[in-house]
């Protein structure tokens, strides 16, 4: 369903049409967050308010920009992708939270993902599981210059995707208990840096699309290292991230003009 069906073009749960928005994308999750991340645009303003979407236009070292919110999960994050796309973006740069799994890993760090597990249903009506999900790679590098030329502490790897925010926190009262703590072990074992919610979906549309996408995300704080005893800095403070996240823009505009 590419609109009303009325033949207006407009998207039916972003509400924005053709026009409306600019190339590159910003993705946070949160709706508040939209008009915090355009405020470092210029001439921003608002195009569209739906449901968990929230969408803003504005200027960027000369290119058209866009901040669009996704809501929490993959299934509303594929929707803004695919209506986005139809709308003439190709590069999407999630921005957003996510918890700590490897002990380096501190509240108040960034993590920029290379991949994501796949332990969420969107990316599965997109691919087979077979299929891996994973960031492009001129996004990550502009996210790691932005980290190094900002003296941002930051951690580049793979992140764990899942649907269930209380799985996460709460696995030995569910009834799959058995499942979510022994895959748990096994995302620690290999190294996987964090938990989130979106990357895996958006990164297999992404693919389907053939378009630009990555993610960087603050960290919130980190559950093993609590469990450990270990210094566990809790951090809300998401002004940092989107500082990165536009630095990391500029930088792939820049690169594309070249």
């Amino acid at each position: 369903m590419s609109d009303y069906m009325d033949g207006s073009g407009v998207q039916y749960h972003l509400h924005i049409k053709s026009g409306d928005v600019g190339r590159y994308v910003i993705m946070p999750g949160d709706p508040k967050r939209v008009s915090l991340i355009a405020r470092y645009l210029d001439d921003a303003f608002e195009v569209a308010d739906n449901r968990e979407y929230v969408t803003y236009t504005g200027m960027l070292d000369g290119e058209r920009v866009s901040v669009t919110s996704t809501g929490i999960g993959g299934p509303s994050a594929a929707i803004a992708m695919e209506e986005l796309y139809r709308c003439g973006a190709d590069t999407f740069i999630r921005m957003g939270t996510c918890g700590g799994i490897a002990l380096e890993v501190m509240g108040g760090d960034v993590v920029i993902a290379t991949a994501a597990v796949r332990a969420e249903g969107t990316s599965r009506e997109y691919a087979p599981i077979e299929y891996p999900a994973t960031a492009t790679f001129s996004v990550v590098q502009a996210f790691s210059e932005a980290a190094d030329a900002l003296g941002k502490r930051s951690h580049i790897g793979v992140v764990q995707c899942k649907d269930s925010f209380y799985g996460q926190h709460e696995p030995a009262v569910m009834p799959v208990s058995y499942e979510l703590l022994n895959k748990w072990e096994a995302y620690k074992r290999l190294g996987v840096l964090a938990s989130e919610m979106e990357s895996a979906a958006l990164f297999t549309v992404a693919a389907h699309l053939g378009v630009r996408c990555g993610s960087a995300f603050s960290v919130v704080g980190n559950q093993e290292r609590e469990l450990l005893g270990m210094e566990n800095p809790i951090n809300h403070d998401t002004e940092a991230a989107i500082v990165l996240t536009i630095e990391a823009l500029r930088r792939l505009i820049a690169s594309d003009r070249r």
